[in-house]
């Protein structure tokens, strides 16, 4: 076993393996830089959160200019315009519904936030529901409730005895997809102790974590009809999802779906520094609102709505409205859609799967799943071919800023392509 030199301690990193990590210097577009001269695509969006490329000009010029400015506020009782500005952007952009934003700074607190807003509600107007119903595979963070609502497995194995109970519903795997819509029909209904279900959450079209497993729009739309006609509130994860990686702004958009709850982060700063927001329609923000202040909505963090990542944000926003990011959305899924293609015939290649900007496969291997030993000797080999990607256990995928070039997804694709070999 290996000791670390290094004080740090990675995520999601056995550093008894001693694996070498890379000291990166700077990123550009969709390449990372070492010091030592040595280069890297970045073929998974830095953790799928870097959209238009690394150190994007407009929005490091909107953070550099924030700095001078605000750089933190307390948000309990007091405001700055950044928020504001963006706050009521993103109530324009999303379906009229959805009129309220509350400010936190990472995917897992924004489902945080959603399940606290549902259970909430349910305990303001009188009648308290408890139980959270959750798509099979489904992942929504690392924090204690959002391991809760995701799939149980090796990963959160050691804290199980503080997660609390939920319905699992199963994945609409093709040919399978009445089936998942029956048991999500029964499990909203009340249950043998008289209680309805409180929420019910999905991450809309593809399910990340869990292995890029694709379902169709019209499932994603029966479910939120099931939900609706139960009174169950929806509530969609779209913190990977969202920002133009499936292909449309937010992947609900591609089902006519309008959630109650909504969870944004990863792609909602372009990548550049942590933010999140989890919006939410008006009578769950109206069921907080007394002059009762034990319905207060109790949930904070130090740097809610922190000015600076605000503005990365708006100016995030600002190249949505100024750029043609749709056109090299679509472009690059018709690139990833050519590549795919090309490995498609290869027996070693299961299912060939493509959604928006993120096209994935999986490997057919003796020993799959998430702790495969394919997985880590698949990361090396990349990195030694000037690639980064981070497979899912047998589970290959690309998910890449959208400013990559042709030449570096030939090169990403080159590399996939020997790495089977």
């Amino acid at each position: 076993m290996n000791t670390p030199t290094s004080p740090v301690w990675h995520p999601f990193t056995q550093h008894g393996l001693g694996d070498p990590i890379p000291l990166i210097e700077r990123g550009d577009g969709a390449r990372l830089y070492a010091a030592d001269g040595r280069s890297w695509i970045d073929g998974i969006s830095s953790w799928w959160v870097t959209t238009h490329g690394h150190a994007h000009p407009r929005i490091m010029a909107a953070i550099r200019a924030q700095t001078e400015r605000l750089d933190q506020l307390i948000f309990a009782g007091w405001t700055h315009e950044p928020a504001e500005t963006l706050a009521a952007e993103l109530v324009r952009i999303t379906p009229d519904p959805l009129t309220r934003v509350f400010f936190s700074d990472s995917g897992s607190t924004s489902v945080e936030v959603a399940l606290k807003m549902a259970l909430g509600y349910w305990f303001n107007i009188g009648a308290p529901r408890h139980r959270v119903l959750v798509l099979e595979h489904s992942y929504h963070g690392d924090t204690i409730g959002t391991m809760s609502v995701g799939e149980r497995g090796v990963y959160n194995r050691a804290w199980q005895p503080l997660l609390f109970d939920v319905d699992t519903i199963p994945f609409p795997h093709p040919g399978m997809e009445q089936a998942t819509l029956d048991a999500l029909d029964a499990a909203c209904a009340a249950s043998g102790t008289g209680e309805a279900a409180a929420a019910f959450i999905v991450e809309p079209l593809i399910l990340g974590a869990g292995g890029m497993l694709i379902y169709p729009a019209w499932v994603l739309a029966e479910m939120r009809s099931i939900c609706a006609r139960h009174g169950v509130l929806f509530i969609a994860d779209e913190v990977m999802t969202g920002w133009g990686r499936t292909g449309t702004r937010f992947a609900c958009d591609q089902a006519g779906v309008i959630p109650d709850i909504v969870c944004l982060s990863k792609g909602l700063t372009g990548g550049a520094i942590p933010l999140a927001v989890t919006l939410c329609i008006e009578p769950i923000f109206a069921a907080h609102v007394s002059t009762d202040r034990s319905k207060t909505f109790y949930h904070s963090s130090s740097y809610t709505a922190n000015p600076i990542a605000c503005a990365a944000a708006n100016a995030n926003l600002e190249i949505w409205r100024d750029e043609p990011v749709q056109q090299r959305i679509d472009a690059l899924g018709e690139a990833q859609d050519a590549h795919l293609a090309l490995l498609s015939h290869d027996p070693r290649v299961h299912d060939p799967r493509r959604l928006g900007t993120i096209a994935a496969f999986d490997i057919a291997a003796p020993d799959g799943g998430y702790l495969s030993n394919l997985a880590p000797r698949l990361i090396a080999f990349y990195r030694e071919n000037g690639v980064l990607l981070r497979p899912l256990g047998n589970t290959v995928y690309v998910m890449p800023p959208y400013c990559t070039t042709a030449d570096d997804l030939a090169q990403i694709w080159t590399a996939i392509a020997a790495s089977l070999d």
